[in-house]
């Protein structure tokens, strides 16, 4: 089943070239370029017209996107996944801690990207895999999917403007001088490593936010936000300020209380794509952090 949106164009619109109402549509030339040669299509009142068609007030527009091909090089597997949220256009899943985002060379199956396409054949989803937030193989928490190339589209930009919002939960080393404050710190690739990064004068600008939960004797369990999205960005910028994550062997956490760095994205917030309407989505703690929590209170 290929994928469809439709639209009324408003007084606005009257007189303006389909070009530009699909461009105010964020439909790109790239897009269009796929509708027009990749078997997709463009009606207006139910006629398929061309880009140059100019609109009246009340005409119905439709765009039909060619049906997308899944990717021959991620295996399809049956595995168990956490839905949260899921419509016509995106999937909110519970990602669990040991399960990468993505294959990798090492990790080639087992990841969520396998996950979905065995879940996507399940349900009749024709739709290769786009994941919008991704985490890292031993972060547990909320994980946005879109179900289409063009929504993937709408969510990155979305992601420029940082209009999409996620809270992790981190237990860190240490206790924390301040209730709540911000590292802003720029993070680069460090040089002796192919996946270690650091803070570094030449890296990319980072900024994190942070508001203490609570605290313990050796440690403190956090609340976190990204203002930008750098890898590893909050295990750098926890180490960096002396209160590495529990668990991360990486970046210097103390390794005896938990098995994996001791993050979880617990809270993801956004308005929807193609509704608009607010979204937000909680994900309790995992056991794994709770026990810690639990034992040390």
């Amino acid at each position: 089943m290929k994928f469809h949106l439709h639209w009324t164009a408003a007084e606005r619109d009257d007189q303006k070239l389909l070009r530009d109402f699909l461009a105010q549509q964020q439909i790109s030339r790239r897009a269009l370029t796929d509708i027009k040669f990749g078997g997709g299509r463009i009606s207006v009142n139910g006629r398929e017209e061309n880009v140059r068609f100019v609109l009246k007030t009340g005409d119905k527009v439709e765009v039909t996107f060619p049906r997308e091909v899944p990717s021959e090089g991620i295996l399809r597997e049956r595995l168990p996944l956490t839905v949260v949220f899921e419509d016509d256009y995106l999937l909110v899943v519970e990602k669990s801690a040991g399960m990468s985002t993505i294959p990798s060379r090492e990790h080639p199956t087992g990841s969520l990207a396998n996950g979905l396409l065995g879940y996507y054949d399940d349900h009749g989803i024709e739709a290769t895999v786009h994941i919008v937030t991704r985490l890292d193989r031993d972060t547990s928490g909320l994980v946005l999917i879109a179900k289409h190339r063009h929504v993937h589209h709408l969510c990155s930009e979305m992601q420029k403007k940082h209009t999409i919002s996620r809270t992790y939960e981190a237990l860190a080393g240490g206790v924390f001088s301040v209730q709540k404050g911000k590292v802003e710190e720029p993070i680069g690739r460090k040089e002796t490593s192919i996946i270690e990064r650091e803070v570094r004068e030449d890296g990319q600008y980072a900024c994190t936010t942070f508001e203490v939960i609570e605290s313990f004797s050796w440690f403190t369990h956090a609340a976190l936000n990204l203002q930008t999205g750098r890898t590893h960005q909050i295990r750098v910028h926890l180490a960096h300020i002396g209160h590495p994550l529990l668990g991360d062997e990486l970046y210097g956490g103390e390794l005896t209380a938990i098995s994996r760095q001791a993050l979880h994205c617990s809270r993801l917030s956004f308005l929807h794509p193609i509704t608009k309407k607010p979204m937000y989505f909680e994900c309790p703690l995992p056991e794994d952090m709770r026990r810690v929590i639990t034992i040390n209170s």
